[in-house]
């Protein structure tokens, strides 16, 4: 029941290792984690399994073998491996083991693939710049004769002062 009520907002998770992180590692990373909405989750593994079967979400329970963490919140997975994948690298003992997302997993490599990919402001930000620069282009283009002209206009001026 307790993991019913954390996990029922669950659509996509990272599922990690944190075997053998020491106490001090641990609290400092689980810290830095939830200042950026990120909970890390460690769970028994056939408990887990049968809720997330349960839920729907049964290809999770193939990732969680040996010792498992469920890592979720964040603004969206792409964020979320990001940070995990720095603490991946200060951390040893940390191992990202794959990622959940929508309704299937994802391996190793594909989930540390996701860090490369922009967040969702960055892709905002790049739809933003790709429907704004054709019109910007648009008014320089109808701009810039008048620009010229204007400016031969003014030397004209000052050669007959």
């Amino acid at each position: 029941n307790e993991y019913r009520t954390r996990f029922t907002d669950l659509t996509e998770c990272v599922v990690v290792s944190t075997r053998g992180i020491e106490g001090l590692d641990n609290n400092e990373m689980r810290g830095a984690l939830a200042d950026k909405d990120i909970t890390v989750t460690v769970v028994k593994n056939a408990l887990a399994r049968r809720l997330f079967a349960d839920m729907g979400m049964a290809p999770l329970g193939g990732l969680i073998n040996g010792p498992s963490a469920i890592a979720y919140g964040a603004d969206s997975i792409v964020d979320l491996v990001k940070v995990l994948k720095t603490w991946d690298e200060k951390l040893e003992n940390l191992s990202i083991k794959g990622a959940y997302l929508d309704g299937t997993t994802i391996d190793t490599t594909a989930t540390l693939a996701l860090a490369k990919l922009p967040n969702r402001v960055e892709l905002q930000g790049l739809i933003v710049t790709a429907t704004t620069t054709p019109g910007s282009n648009v008014v320089n283009a109808m701009t810039a004769p008048a620009s010229v002209i204007a400016g031969c206009i003014k030397t004209l001026i000052e050669n007959k002062e």
